[in-house]
């Protein structure tokens, strides 16, 4: 009996570790996204109201709007590059090295959040980041906490996130408002049901890389997934709710 105990002592003090563990990892995950998306914010920031604006955006003649420019279409499509960099190489990557691709990816993409700025207002632009935010937390928390297993979502999410990119393509030829506007419905569908997808899957991932420079790198990994669906949850929704200048 005392061994039996003893046992069950020594798996609950191993269980204890592990969720002490997990909160830690979780929340490394989450500082790093955050940290990301402020970096992107002060760079779009920093973009749209200072000099900066016109080395990477064109005023279109006889309209209030920005066109980006030959160096601001290197801008907004340098982080596909970024990310699968960090997709294919992060094994072979230091830690430091992953962690600056990051922080660049970031930095990158205040330049085109920053088009976002010149094209809505502020007051509108403000309320849907707070609509994300709300969405976002509530939905990854809710990836955090359920006992029920979301990997049958993966498969669905990702055809449906490559439905979206192709018709996304698509209409920057045909410019159609209505193609537009069923693209960010079904984006914020998407992003949403990714966004607790994604945490859950970080958090599963953890109990393969506990510990490690490894374990580092996939708390980068783990913080971009979140980032990319936070950010294009706020994209989706500045579509449908943001009021433009």
């Amino acid at each position: 009996m005392a061994e039996y105990q003893s046992r069950v002592h020594a798996v609950s003090r191993a269980a204890a570790g592990v969720d002490e563990g997990l909160r830690a990892y979780m929340l490394r995950v989450y500082n790093y996204m955050l940290v990301g998306l402020g970096l992107t914010g002060m760079v779009a920031y920093i973009t749209a109201n200072t000099s900066l604006r016109d080395v990477f955006f064109t005023a279109v003649p006889g309209t209030n709007a920005f066109a980006p420019n030959m160096l601001g279409m290197i801008a907004i499509f340098a982080p596909i590059g970024l990310v699968l960099l960090l997709s294919i190489r992060l094994h072979r990557m230091s830690f430091a090295t992953a962690q600056t691709t990051f922080w660049i990816y970031c930095g990158l993409m205040g330049i085109s959040i920053a088009s976002i700025l010149l094209i809505y207002t502020g007051a509108s632009v403000a309320r849907v980041f707070f609509i994300t935010a709300i969405t976002f937390g509530a939905m990854s928390l809710w990836g955090y906490t359920t006992k029920r297993d979301l990997s049958s979502w993966g498969s669905f999410l990702f055809m449906g996130l490559i439905g979206i990119v192709i018709a996304s393509v698509v209409n920057m030829f045909l410019a159609s408002s209505m193609m537009q506007w069923i693209i960010s419905v079904l984006g914020v569908i998407i992003f949403t049901g990714l966004t607790a997808y994604d945490t859950q899957r970080i958090k599963s991932e953890y109990v393969h890389f506990q510990g490690g420079e490894m374990a580092d790198k996939m708390a980068i990994m783990g913080a971009l997934r979140l980032y990319l669906d936070f950010i294009n949850l706020f994209i989706m929704l500045m579509f449908l709710l943001g009021q433009r200048r």
